[in-house]
């Protein structure tokens, strides 16, 4: 409710498919996991609003609320590239209490079921630069409950099945 902008990018682009076999291109162990890119490098990545509206919606609007904090562990939330750059990246708490993050990420959700696996992620063996050694991927996206209609445009991007995953691309 806080976040709609947010929270839809993140929805549509689940829908379309985009996050299917996307690494983990970064974790900073006991704080956070990050994602979202399908460059692989954390410098790419785009918002629903481009494939809808151009090049010039790649980016959209940080939705920051004071209410919305990194206190649990499992905190979703977006990795901008800076203030009012967000895109499809995001990233996951791996700890309680990650307040330097607050007032600088748009906080969107947080993981209900699973964080065996985001303890894994985060235990993960990675080089100086926080990337793991071993390819570490989401495998596939399944919005099971989205209060957004669909915008116009979107069900041209929305493939009929999902893509094959791929072992290794990188």
């Amino acid at each position: 409710d806080e976040c709609p902008r947010t929270t839809k990018n993140f929805l549509k682009l689940c829908k379309m498919k985009y996050y299917n076999n996307v690494l983990f291109h970064a974790v900073t162990k006991d704080f956070v996991v990050q994602t979202g890119d399908p460059t692989g490098t954390g410098k790419g990545g785009d918002s629903v609003y481009k494939f809808l509206y151009g090049d010039q919606a790649r980016f959209f609007e940080d939705e920051i609320r004071p209410s919305l904090r990194h206190k649990a562990k499992g905190t979703v939330s977006m990795a901008s590239a800076g203030e009012n750059l967000n895109a499809s990246q995001f990233l996951i708490t791996s700890r309680e209490d990650c307040d330097a993050l607050d007032e600088r990420h748009t906080v969107f959700g947080q993981v209900s079921e699973g964080l065996d696996v985001l303890d894994a992620i985060n235990d993960a063996y990675c080089d100086e630069a926080g990337r793991p050694y071993q390819n570490i991927r989401v495998k596939h996206t399944i919005v099971l409950d989205d209060p957004f209609d669909d915008p116009p445009g979107l069900e041209k991007h929305i493939p009929d099945a999902s893509p094959q995953f791929v072992k290794d691309p990188n």
